[in-house]
């Protein structure tokens, strides 16, 4: 009787990416939680993917936006925002930073998401310094639009 013998795959499946598919951690203009943060820098180092770090500012509609001044940037809150970053960098991941600024920031940040395709959405602004309700309006927009896995802090 005649046998296939099979080897094990040609290449190391286990090397494989996952497709291409960034860790994106978001905020809505406040810092990040800190599990958020340990979160999403894990699971960009564990699946060898980018980590794309955002924060979705508010800004009013004014001439002065239009011309690109609208966002007044808080030294503080830059400083914690950075931190994810440095964490990521420091174990090896490539990192985008990026600031969206909108009238709408979680319609842009959905916009984003569609754009990038992540493969996890990582939500997590420090609920203690964003009011509720825009936290609950942001994860039910998130929780129906997005086709991704999703982190909610």
């Amino acid at each position: 009787m005649l046998t296939l013998r099979r080897t094990g795959p040609r290449e190391d499946v286990s090397l494989l990416s996952a497709g291409g598919r960034p860790v994106l951690l978001a905020t809505l203009d406040v810092p990040f939680a800190e599990d958020a943060t340990a979160f999403a820098v894990d699971s960009a180092v564990e699946t060898g993917q980018p980590l794309v770090v955002v924060n979705a500012a508010e800004v009013q509609p004014t001439p002065y936006t239009f011309l690109g001044y609208g966002y007044i940037e808080r030294e503080d809150l830059q400083d914690e925002l950075r931190k994810p970053a440095d964490l990521a960098q420091s174990l090896a991941v490539r990192v985008e930073r990026l600031r969206v600024c909108s009238p709408h920031p979680i319609a842009a940040l959905l916009e984003l998401v569609a754009e990038r395709n992540p493969g996890v959405l990582v939500f997590g602004p420090d609920r203690s310094r964003l009011k509720a309700r825009t936290y609950r309006r942001a994860a039910k927009k998130i929780r129906e639009r997005v086709t991704c896995l999703v982190w909610l802090a």
